[in-house]
């Protein structure tokens, strides 16, 4: 009789404490509440709407290499919640590859640092930003650029900024940097 009243007990008590649980706000959201909005990349090719696509990340190339090696601004996309690469990809991502075989850059390294948005846990987005760079690396050897001129890493989610889709897209990204 008394471990019958101790299990109904417990088990009031626990339905009690779950009614009154409130969530946490989604990490997204706490994120979004202080983190500053990104400026707009300039030259991004716009949709049909004026904004850039939501479910797209960029391949952003550094001034220093677009300077170097006479690009526009124009980016790259990447799909969100993927790594594969597009025609427009490959694209930019031939006249880099040229201008470090050929070009002023020629000889040099480069650096493809992976980003994700906020959304995922931090794990995913490591692994998400890490399979970005990776296959930009992939392309790039595929394009005769040796795997040892090219270093990847991921940021995962840490450098995110975004507070909604049109902001997160600047989330989802590979930087390609100069090496020093």
């Amino acid at each position: 009789m008394f471990t019958q009243l101790k299990l109904t007990t417990c088990a009031a008590l626990l339905a009690l404490a779950c009614s009154q649980t409130q969530s946490a706000p989604p990490r997204a959201a706490q994120a979004a509440a202080r983190a500053p909005m990104p400026a707009p990349i300039p030259g991004s090719p716009p949709t049909i709407s004026g904004q850039k696509s939501p479910e797209r990340g960029l391949v952003m190339i550094s001034a220093e290499i677009r300077t170097a090696c006479g690009l526009s601004n124009q980016d790259a996309y990447f799909d969100f919640d993927s790594a594969k690469l597009d025609g427009a990809d490959k694209t930019i991502l031939q006249k880099v590859a040229a201008c470090f075989e050929s070009g002023p850059l020629a000889g040099r390294a480069m650096r493809l640092i992976g980003h994700a948005d906020p959304r995922g846990d931090s794990e995913y987005n490591m692994v998400l930003g890490g399979a970005r760079a990776d296959n930009v690396k992939q392309y790039l050897e595929s394009l005769g650029l040796g795997g040892d001129r090219l270093a990847t890493t991921s940021r995962g989610e840490l450098d995110a900024t975004g507070s909604n889709e049109e902001t997160w897209t600047h989330d989802r990204r590979v930087d390609v940097v100069l090496s020093k």
